[in-house]
């Protein structure tokens, strides 16, 4: 794909009830993106929130007219959440990110070179050389990498944290991939696999990763384990059966 000049980058960050996390993140990430080169906004997703959330977003967003704070006006649910961001943002490109704070501003600008610099997608990972990962509960980072060892496999992508919500996407990716199906943290599996199976170009990058400090933990694996598995099966059912009807028609420009 040609470059791009004068991109404008959206961040969308969904959050329930972090109160205790969201003000911290938007200042870490404003700081950031201050001092480099990227027109940017962030959209802040407010998903049913019960605390001072969106009073702390919102008095942040009169003070910076780049924060935009919007409602998940359907269902709870950080797919749902997500959505709403994916269906309100205006940027060329938009990159998720976790409003608790476990991800790096410093690697979103990272993925914003990447994609000024061609990429069509950009997906972190915590595990390759360069990548950390702090604070991770020791048995959800077993279940991670045998999850993600699995997906792997099926898919033969190269990467190897797919379930890593943290990635960037070009505007033309996410139409691409649409409709979605995913009402909660599947999405993050949703995704990517759709953009790999339908013929979009990626980087995969190192990324840091720390766990929260205030607030609690959304996803519960539990809850999630069957979730995530009707959505890779679904994939795997487009990529083997009907996998053509959905792939890409336009052809990458070098």
């Amino acid at each position: 794909m040609k470059k791009k000049k004068n991109l404008k980058f959206s961040i969308v960050i969904p959050a329930h009830n972090e109160e205790g996390c969201v003000g911290g993140t938007l200042q870490e990430l404003t700081t950031a993106l201050e001092n480099s080169k990227f027109n940017y906004e962030i959209v802040v997703v407010a998903d049913h929130c019960s605390d001072r959330t969106e009073k702390i977003v919102a008095e942040r967003a009169k003070k910076d007219k780049r924060i935009k704070l919007v409602q998940n006006k359907k269902e709870p649910g950080f797919g749902m959440a997500v959505r709403a961001g994916l269906d309100a943002y205006s940027g060329d490109a938009v990159a998720v990110f976790m409003a608790d704070a476990s991800d790096s501003p410093e690697d979103v600008l990272v993925y914003f070179d990447k994609i000024s610099n061609g990429a069509e997608c950009v997906f972190g990972s915590r595990f390759i050389k360069g990548g950390s990962v702090r604070g991770y509960p020791k048995h959800k980072l077993v279940l991670n990498r045998i999850g993600n060892m699995i997906i792997r496999f099926l898919f033969q992508h190269g990467l190897n944290d797919t379930t890593n919500a943290f990635k960037c996407y070009r505007r033309e990716v996410v139409d691409g991939c649409r409709p979605f199906l995913s009402p909660h943290f599947n999405l993050t599996v949703e995704l990517p696999l759709k953009a790999v199976i339908r013929g979009y170009e990626y980087d995969i990058v190192p990324i840091k990763w720390r766990g929260r400090t205030a607030g609690e933990s959304k996803l519960k694996l539990k809850e999630m384990g069957s979730r995530y598995f009707f959505i890779i099966l679904y994939c795997l059912l487009e990529k083997w059966m009907v996998g053509s009807d959905y792939r890409r028609r336009d052809t990458p420009e070098n």
